[in-house]
């Protein structure tokens, strides 16, 4: 589903028309339609043209499992499709391997995949769970996304210090508690996460 660049800058354009901007006359705003399009393409709509199977790619087989793999603090950004205003956060995977290694790598690949769109913290970590899951055949996966909300972090919200923890587990994480605390231990989230 690849943007419309032409569109999107004439969206861009009305919008600011509409805002009472003369994007002709104001000199700040002489590119201003371009730079965004730009910016949401290459930032905020890239996931959709995004493949998890293919980030993915070929697992290596490993010839001994580890226990669980934990990957944490991978950085990302997206955009909230309620207010179309951005997230930041960090994100923590895992994945129970059963057979099939990915590289580190493509973990904070799959992580963009689902995070370069619009939309929510809730939706985005539950997919990458299941990507994790179904992608490399695992028998459970696991993430946990801390982020910023910038809708909580404007001055008329008065929340400017929320922070957001989702979690998602799926497969064989679900029902094990001791595993759901190592993902928590890297997440350095101890139990606030339910």
């Amino acid at each position: 589903m690849t943007s419309d660049s032409k569109a999107l800058r004439a969206a861009v354009e009305a919008l600011l028309r509409a805002a009472g901007r003369d994007v002709d006359k104001d000199p700040d705003l002489a590119r201003t339609p371009e730079r965004v399009t730009e910016v949401w393409q290459r930032e905020f709509l890239a996931g959709y043209d995004m493949d998890p199977a293919q980030i993915l790619g070929e697992p290596v087989l490993g010839e001994a499992d580890p226990d669980v793999v934990v990957v944490g603090g991978l950085r990302f950004h997206a955009m909230c499709p309620h207010h179309l205003l951005p997230y930041r956060g960090v994100a923590h995977v895992a994945y129970l391997p059963a057979g099939k290694l990915v590289g580190f790598g493509r973990l904070a690949d799959l992580v963009e995949c689902f995070t370069k769109r619009l939309t929510l913290q809730e939706r985005a970590t539950h997919q990458i769970a299941e990507a994790l899951w179904h992608g490399l055949g695992a028998r459970g996966a696991g993430c946990v996304i801390e982020a910023e909300q910038l809708c909580l972090a404007l001055p008329g919200e008065r929340h400017d210090q929320s922070g957001v923890v989702t979690s998602a587990f799926v497969g064989e994480m679900r029902e094990r508690p001791d595993l759901k605390a190592r993902l928590l231990a890297a997440a350095n989230l101890g139990g606030r996460v339910r």
